[in-house]
């Protein structure tokens, strides 16, 4: 009984052992390796495992590399896997590279990588460029009249910009910003609409894939519509604001001369007060006057006879002309 279970014992370690062996030494990529004709030593791999490098993401890329006649090493891939690139990514971008005959080395296409962009999509865009399309652009032509353009921008990658280099973001803004200053120097928006292509002669003409990751091959204007008249409603819009203006200094005009006019009534109010109190104020200067003798009697009566007379012919006056009776013998007057 001891000695089957000496047995039972022997057979697991046996085949724990040799689940080690294999997880360390990986011999089918080595055996794949070997039958490509790629030197890769048995310890080289032991090492990855022992990196924490999975051996088939070097090995494989590495055949797919050498049966496409691409100069590459082991210890580039291993060292561009543990900077955290993509290897294989890499790897097909150098051989479509070398396919369209494109001078691109290991390193520049790794540091294309690790820049964050994607190198094998960069390679397919120099061989076959990419076409941008701009959203709807607004321009106003001297005119004021609003036209509404997009565009189609062809741009091929630039591989010595890539990194560095702005992206299509840039591509668009440019273009629109040329859009918009070329429709704004045009006199006349028909001009535009008779030719269009002047918005692409004069947009390409200026460079705007300076300091960018893609060479710009060609801009076609895709569609002009014309929009509003701008023009017009900024002058109506001035109209309208000088128009509040006048009617806010009228408005400021009339407030004051109701204000103008309510002191004139305050201080109108205020004189009658103060003439009611000085007439309540006569009588007691004449019986002053009369008593200290300044004034005599007659001198009293007559000047009540002044006043009598005085409101008598206003009264008269208030009352307009006075009608006189017919003569006999005349008809009245009708």
């Amino acid at each position: 009984m001891s000695a089957l279970l000496g047995s039972a014992f022997i057979v697991v370690l046996v085949i724990v052992a040799i689940s080690l062996f294999l997880h360390f030494v990986p011999l089918g990529l080595w055996i794949s390796a070997l039958a490509a004709g790629v030197n890769v030593g048995i310890f080289t791999l032991v090492g990855m495992r022992l990196r924490r490098v999975p051996p088939s993401s070097i090995v494989l890329p590495l055949i797919k590399a050498n049966k496409a006649g691409l100069d590459v090493n082991v210890n580039q891939l291993e060292a561009h896997y543990l900077a955290g690139g993509d290897v294989d990514k890499v790897i097909d971008a150098l051989i479509a590279a070398h396919r369209a005959e494109i001078p691109l080395p290991f390193a520049r296409s790794a540091a294309i990588d690790l820049a964050g962009r994607n190198v094998l999509e960069a390679v397919q865009m120099s061989v076959n460029p990419k076409v941008i399309e701009t959203p709807l652009v607004s321009a106003v032509a001297k005119n004021g009249i609003e036209l509404k353009v997009k565009a189609r921008v062809t741009v091929r990658a630039n591989l010595d910009r890539l990194v560095g280099g702005a992206g299509e973001a840039t591509i668009i803004a440019r273009v629109g910003e040329g859009i918009i200053t070329t429709v704004g120097s045009t006199e006349d928006h028909r001009d535009v609409l008779a030719n269009p292509d002047y918005i692409s002669r004069t947009v390409l003409s200026k460079g705007l894939d300076s300091g960018t990751a893609f060479e710009i091959l060609s801009i076609d204007i895709a569609d002009v519509d014309v929009g509003r008249n701008i023009g017009a409603e900024l002058m109506t819009d001035q109209a309208e604001a000088e128009k509040r203006i006048a009617q806010a200094k009228a408005e400021e005009r009339r407030a004051m001369a109701v204000a103008q006019e309510q002191e004139m009534r305050a201080f109108t109010q205020e004189m009658q007060a103060k003439v009611v109190e000085a007439q309540a104020d006569v009588p007691k200067a004449l019986a002053i006057a009369l008593k200290e003798g300044r004034i005599g009697v007659m001198d009293y009566y007559n000047m009540n006879n002044v006043l009598a007379d005085t409101q008598m012919r206003e009264t008269i006056a208030k009352a307009g002309p006075v009608e006189t009776a017919p003569k006999q013998n005349e008809p009245p007057n009708r």
